[in-house]
């Protein structure tokens, strides 16, 4: 089984201009994507896909190939990632006739999985064959759940979103609310073949969820998510610092 690592960075981000090469505890936040897929080993080809020269010359010193770069109209706002990877893995075919079976997809805004999730989830699609995508998800908090998310008229009256159960016949416990999950957008996998079965879609008909902890959930859109997740980040490092001295 051959697998594509493959990371997606576009240079334009208008909330967090330049957030992929910006600092994050003392390395740009690519990096760390980056550095985690190698340490993971399970890639025969580890590419980056960017339309940026900057974010591709930080990427190839941090050990990733950069063969290609994307052409404009896949960095915009309204370029689907469908899009852009289809052309990745095109080009890959082109020049040198590679092509995998799976395709795992590390965003560098999720800098929080780890080399042993990427592990798994590769021991997963080689042991597996019930599933043709698998998605990285979290569990939501009880107080999130969309059991107890409300909708509000114009009166200012809530009632639940969905079906407008009125607040007396809602789940009021978090610990009793079913669990539910989140994608946590630190890991996607799909096969080779999702791409090419005419419904312009990664996901096939049958997604796997890798369930990971909370801790390890980090998705960097805004200042407050970049705040949040050097928080996460650094307790991650304090509790790997602990393990390592026993």
């Amino acid at each position: 089984m051959k697998i594509l690592g493959l990371v997606v960075a576009r240079g334009g981000s208008k909330r967090l201009p330049g957030k992929n090469i910006k600092d994050f505890l003392g390395k740009p936040l690519i990096t760390w994507s980056i550095q985690t897929g190698i340490a993971g080993g399970v890639f025969d080809r580890f590419v980056l896909s960017t339309d940026s020269p900057a974010i591709a010359k930080m990427a190839e010193q941090a050990g990733i190939e950069v063969p290609f770069m994307e052409p404009a109209e896949l960095a915009s706002d309204t370029a689907r990632i469908f899009d852009v990877i289809v052309y990745a893995v095109q080009k890959l075919k082109e020049i040198d006739g590679y092509v995998p079976d799976w395709i795992i997809l590390l965003e560098p805004s999720s800098p929080g999985r780890q080399s042993f999730h990427i592990k798994e989830v590769a021991q997963l699609l080689k042991e597996r064959n019930n599933f043709d995508s698998l998605v990285g998800i979290s569990k939501v908090p009880g107080h999130f759940s969309h059991l107890k998310q409300l909708a509000r008229d114009e009166q200012g009256v809530v009632t639940r979103v969905g079906d407008g159960a009125i607040l007396r016949n809602l789940i009021h416990r978090n610990q009793d609310v079913p669990e539910s999950y989140f994608i946590n957008s630190a890991i996607y996998a799909f096969r080779y073949s999702n791409l090419f079965d005419g419904n312009n879609s990664l996901w096939g008909n049958s997604t796997y969820g890798y369930e990971m902890d909370n801790k390890y959930a980090m998705d960097i859109d805004t200042q407050e998510d970049w705040l949040v997740a050097e928080v996460k980040m650094k307790m991650l490092q304090i509790g790997q610092q602990n393990l390592t001295n026993g």
